[in-house]
């Protein structure tokens, strides 16, 4: 429900804060009082939009600020899914939307304290609030909201969801189907290639780390003359040979330390660590002279292990650049190729499982499709008779309504008992139009292409009372429903729209006193003037300030204490006809 609606700088409304109550809201006043500015305000809110025209005169900016309440039924619901969606929670069950709109510069429409698009403010918005007017963004001229509205009252919302869960099924059925759908040249031409690029990976018999440990071994083959003469010279110079003569090495020239510090050390015994570690290092040199030399005994040039691991090597190299640039994405490549195949082999045998299953679903689908459409048309045959019934008690009887549920035929389509194939969506195969003729003698036409009047809205306020329980919005909102209108009809309006209020948050404009005798909560809009300014506020009605709006309302500014009378006998009997109805 809409909990708080604050306006400030837009059109005559300097500022307010207005805090309708749940069940009926009335709001009345004199004719260009700014009633339904506040209906506009509602509207800019939800739309985003706000024309330069209407902000105030003299502001460079308005401000919108609505709260809502969301509640726990099954079109809000939908609607707290779509806010999760966006990263829009609600938190503790409540939406703040805001708009700031200036004459220079973007408007800034925000959910939550977010700045949002247009487009999904306008999808929030359609969840909150329905509004019913000169310009109102009505969900029921909305075709796409028929179905819906239809599936709600026929209460078929198990039977279309089996179906679409088989839409579902069948498109990923037929998707598969058509990517092993391939030409069985193509087809070939792929496994040959696959069976070839597998033997050849295959064959190599790669091991990860291999080309690193082969690019080590071939330097070491490319060098190894060179690395057997390093050996030798290092031998030498640490131990020294027979061709040294009067050369000495680094054993020799350490072994000539050693007594000397020995003999420092008799003397300075604080030196022996000094003395054990020249003889470690002496040991050390030796055992690394015997290493080295050793080292170089090994090395030998052999040509055919070199001709053996540059070939492996080129080998390796001719696969990463083909497969992958490591040995591990070239396994992964065959891994790949390897699944790849295996499905093209078996699918053969896939594609014909599949044909069975596709043409089993459509059969499947055509049986549901065509119990949804039974469940429609019956649905459709009693809403349009309830609607015509709720005209009557309007006085309209000259207003037809029928509901359209109309297929297409497709071969494409899914196959009904009848015979025929048809065009269908996760909804089913039906097209659901609402129909209305508004005067005597003219076809019957799709409601988006009926003006929207006041006429209209009485329309809307049938339809909306035939589908109460299923229709999930939760604020309706009625602007001039009774343009035209007398006190007799007045009545039965006010009765429907308190009907209406018992399942919806209901905010009604209205000039007439019948329809304002069944407010739950009665706010009175009025303009005042201040220097050369001109300024809307909304104030809250109750006890004798209601029943002096009322008496206005039926004899004027200067009204009779009969006109009182008359107002109190209104408000008495909506009271008395409130209570005679049944509780919950």
């Amino acid at each position: 429900m809409l909990f708080e609606l604050t306006v400030r700088g837009f059109g005559i409304i300097e500022e307010i804060a207005w805090k309708p109550a749940e069940g009926l809201n009335v709001i009345t006043g004199e004719t260009g009082a700014g009633k339904s500015l506040v209906v506009d305000a509602v509207e800019a809110l939800l739309s985003g939009q706000v024309h330069e025209e209407d902000i105030r005169h003299g502001s460079e900016d308005a401000r919108l600020e609505g709260v809502f309440r969301i509640a726990d039924n099954r079109g809000e619901a939908r609607l707290r899914e779509l806010l999760a969606e966006k990263g829009l929670e609600a938190d503790e069950d409540i939406l703040l939307i805001t708009g700031d709109f200036r004459r220079q510069g973007r408007d800034t429409p925000r959910v939550n304290r977010q700045a949002v698009s247009r487009a999904l403010l306008r999808d929030i918005g359609a969840s909150l609030v329905d509004i019913h007017g000169q310009s109102g963004h009505l969900s029921l001229l909305n075709r796409d909201q028929h179905l819906e509205f239809l599936d709600a009252y026929a209460h078929t919302g198990d039977l279309r969801r089996n179906f679409g869960s088989r839409t579902s099924e069948l498109s990923q059925a037929e998707r598969e189907f058509q990517a092993l759908s391939r030409t069985e040249q193509d087809l070939s031409r792929q496994m040959e290639l696959l069976n070839f690029q597998i033997d050849e990976i295959r064959r190599a018999e790669l091991q990860a780390g291999e080309d690193e440990a082969l690019e080590r071994e071939l330097a070491l083959l490319t060098s190894a003359e060179k690395l057997k003469t390093a050996s030798y010279e290092i031998y030498r110079i640490i131990y020294g040979d027979e061709s040294m003569l009067a050369a000495s090495s680094a054993v020799d020239r350490v072994n000539e330390a050693l007594p000397a510090l020995k003999q420092v050390v008799e003397t300075d015994p604080s030196l022996q660590p000094r003395l054990d570690y020249l003889e470690e290092i002496l040991h050390g040199l030796e055992e690394l002279a015997r290493e080295v030399r050793s080292y170089g005994e090994t090395l030998g040039y052999d040509p055919q292990r070199l001709e053996d691991v540059q070939t492996r090597l080129e080998l390796i190299r001719s696969l990463k650049r083909k497969y992958g640039g490591s040995i591990e994405e070239v396994l992964n490549f065959l891994q790949k190729a390897e699944r790849e195949l295996d499905g093209l082999t078996g699918s053969g045998e896939r594609r014909e499982q599949l044909e069975a299953a596709i043409k089993q679903l459509k059969i499947d689908m055509g049986a549901l499709a065509c119990e949804l459409s039974e469940q429609r048309g019956q649905a459709a045959r009693e809403l349009a008779a309830v609607v015509k019934k709720e005209l009557a008690d309007l006085n309209m009887p000259q207003v037809e309504f029928d509901v359209s549920v109309t297929r297409e035929l497709s071969p494409e389509g899914v196959p009904f008992p009848d015979g025929e194939s048809y065009q269908f969506d996760a909804s089913g195969a039906d097209d659901v139009v609402f129909m209305a003729s508004t005067n005597p003698g003219e076809p019957l036409k799709p409601l988006d292409r009926i003006a929207s009047t006041g006429e209209l809205s009485r329309f809307m306020l049938a339809l909306k009372s035939a589908l109460a329980e299923a229709d999930t919005i939760p604020v309706l909102i009625f602007d001039e429903i009774d343009v035209g209108v007398g006190g007799r009809s007045g009545e039965v309006i006010g009765r429907k729209l308190w009907n209406l209020s018992r399942s919806h948050q209901v905010i009604c404009v209205t000039h007439l006193p019948q329809i304002a005798a069944f407010a739950d909560a009665h706010y009175s809009v009025s303009k005042q003037s201040s220097g050369d300014r001109t300024v809307s506020t909304i104030e809250a009605l109750q006890g004798e300030a209601r029943l002096n709006e009322l008496a206005v309302m039926i004899a004027g500014p200067r009204y009779t204490a009969n006109a009182l009378k008359a107002a109190g006998e209104l408000i008495q009997k909506a009271e008395t006809w409130k209570s005679s109805l049944p509780q919950g």
